[in-house]
């Protein structure tokens, strides 16, 4: 692993990047464009940003609008505004449309620190995955959030695309592969799966490293497309090492853990455990602090792994 970088600032350096190919994307923020890091798409195209103010139904109903006049709009706020305070009017006038609205949100999970329980949102991921035809997306570095963010700008429907405010660490190389509804095995092992999403991937591999010293051999496996996820890599997991442990920065209900077990108890039942938020709200801390607290760090992780063998 290399230097550490926020997904956000990522997710803004590729919207230019993708400005200056495609004169028919269009950036929409909801007052937060210094956060979200799309003030770098309005320097440079400021004739293709919109401010809407702090108005989130407002812009998510207006991108709708471009979308379906032709344009590929990268609308973004918070995770918490977005998916919260934005819901049906994401699921009626993009999802029900099929219009072509990434819904891009920053500063989702528990890392958002010290902005607090009402903005740290665990629930997001869940409520995205209920709308029909959205694809969901969890990167977990600078790297994966770049190609991403290209493949779920070419593909034309609504998507959900999660990025984060804390600096994380850079995990793939340039010339990594990294293909959208397809996970990725970074790690091979026998005797259990973690499987991890968003800046969970980096302590999933930490964890697994550590329980190497000890004799146990973690595969570890990032599914930053939480949907339509990857079955046949999820399946092939539960059936070599008959042991899953998920890990995201998202509530356990809902999230990447439920997504997992659909797939493993209707193909290949097995035992299963779940690192992420345990159904509380979070609160003002440093995101390490929180993180330790929550039981979300690769230590957290390599017990998870210990118990269930």
């Amino acid at each position: 692993m290399a230097d550490k970088i926020a997904t956000r600032q990522a997710y803004g350096e590729a919207l230019v990047e993708l400005g200056r190919e495609y004169d028919n994307l269009v950036v929409m923020d909801a007052d937060l464009s210094g956060s979200t890091k799309t003030g770098m798409f309005a320097k440079e195209f400021p004739e293709r940003f919109f401010n809407m103010g702090i108005a989130e139904q407002n812009m998510y109903g207006a991108a709708a609008g471009l979308a379906l006049s032709g344009k590929i709009v990268c609308a973004s706020t918070f995770a918490m505004f977005a998916t919260g305070r934005a819901f049906e009017i994401i699921r009626n006038s993009i999802g029900y449309t099929g219009a072509n609205v990434k819904v891009c949100a920053s500063h989702a999970g528990i890392t958002v620190g010290e902005d607090g329980a009402s903005h740290q949102t665990f629930e997001d991921i869940a409520l995205m995955r209920t709308i029909p035809g959205m694809t969901v997306v969890n990167p977990s570095d600078a790297v994966a959030t770049k190609k991403l963010l290209r493949q779920v700008v070419e593909m034309d429907g609504p998507c959900y695309f999660r990025i984060g405010r804390a600096a994380v660490p850079v995990f793939y190389g340039e010339a990594d592969d990294i293909v959208l509804g397809k996970g990725n095995l970074l790690r091979d092992g026998k005797d259990a799966a973690i499987i991890a999403t968003g800046i969970m991937v980096s302590a999933a591999y930490e964890a697994a490293e550590m329980l190497a010293t000890e004799g146990i051999d973690a595969k570890v496996i990032d599914i930053h497309t939480i949907k339509p996820i990857d079955e046949e890599m999820i399946i092939k997991a539960a059936q070599e090492t008959g042991a899953i442990v998920t890990a995201e920065e998202h509530g356990v209900i809902g999230g990447l853990g439920d997504a997992v077990a659909q797939v493993v108890v209707k193909n290949h039942p097995c035992r299963m455990a779940m690192i992420g938020q345990q159904d509380t709200y979070g609160e003002s801390g440093k995101p390490d602090q929180l993180l330790a607290k929550y039981h979300m760090t690769a230590e957290d992780i390599a017990e998870a792994v210990r118990k269930i063998l």
